[in-house]
């Protein structure tokens, strides 16, 4: 990971929701080349397959990002946002609250058995996730894919973006990902973007989200890097856990849309 010679200035004034949402923005862009690409091929996939008033669960959502997305592409859809981190879930209702309603935002840890029941009673004709998914270990997984299995009625769909890495069967591959990485984040952080951990120090700094960063250390210290879980292993787990047609809708190197149809 790059990471600039000095943290970017921050703007003049207090730092509001929308702020860090937008840096958040700049932020993940900066690790994740062709990210509006990605959201906007999981929208249209939404659009063609789903209808105007559809209900979207927002799995993993961080501050809103794919929420904010989809409640402004879809002006009848409501979404529920669900996140184990509290920090990211209280900026989340900060940046969904516009929104009159639509936006439903839940805590749950989806590393734990019994995830689902933080739900809304309902159904949902798509789930939507998004550089997330790979802090699960692979059978979290598949246990998370078997649980969205089983809540899901048939014809919904579900979406996962995310690095899927490539393994040592394609060491060219890997070494260009890495390369291409590495490029897109000394242009970005060279260009003012913030860094992961410079975009965690400026939220420390807003009142309401510095007194649960206690809370969210908490629940992160047991939580180590997981390996990398490739493509193949996403495809099978979701034909295991019984989503009956599986497949990629984009893909940028080793960055992909995995789709999944119940």
């Amino acid at each position: 990971m790059t990471t600039p010679p000095s943290a970017p200035a921050s703007p003049a004034g207090p730092v509001t929701a929308r702020d860090l949402l937008s840096g958040w923005e700049d932020q993940q862009a900066a690790y994740v080349a062709h990210r509006e690409n990605r959201f906007q091929v999981m929208l249209d996939v939404l659009g063609l397959h789903c209808p105007d008033d559809l209900t979207v669960l927002d799995l993993a959502c961080g501050p809103g990002s794919i929420t904010d997305r989809v409640l402004s592409r879809f002006p009848r859809a409501r979404a529920v946002a669900l996140d184990h981190d509290p920090v990211l879930t209280r900026l989340a209702r900060s940046v969904l609250a516009p929104y009159d309603g639509r936006a439903t935002v839940v805590e749950s840890d989806l590393a734990h058995p019994g995830w689902s029941s933080a739900l809304p009673e309902g159904s949902f004709d798509a789930v939507l996730t998004s550089t997330a998914l790979h802090w699960l270990s692979p059978g979290q997984l598949l246990a998370v894919y078997t649980e969205l299995a089983r809540l899901l009625p048939p014809g919904s769909v579900l979406l996962n973006a995310d690095h899927l890495r490539f393994g040592d069967e394609s060491p060219t591959l890997r070494r260009l990902s890495a390369a291409h990485d590495a490029a897109v984040q000394r242009e970005s952080f060279a260009g003012g973007a913030a860094t992961w951990e410079q975009w965690w120090a400026r939220a420390a700094g807003h009142p309401e989200l510095a007194a649960l960063m206690p809370e969210r250390e908490r629940r992160f210290a047991d939580r180590p890097p997981q390996p990398p879980a490739p493509l193949e292993f996403h495809l099978a787990a979701l034909r295991t856990a019984g989503f009956t047609e599986v497949g990629t809708v984009w893909q940028y190197l080793d960055d992909h849309v995995v789709f999944a149809r119940r």
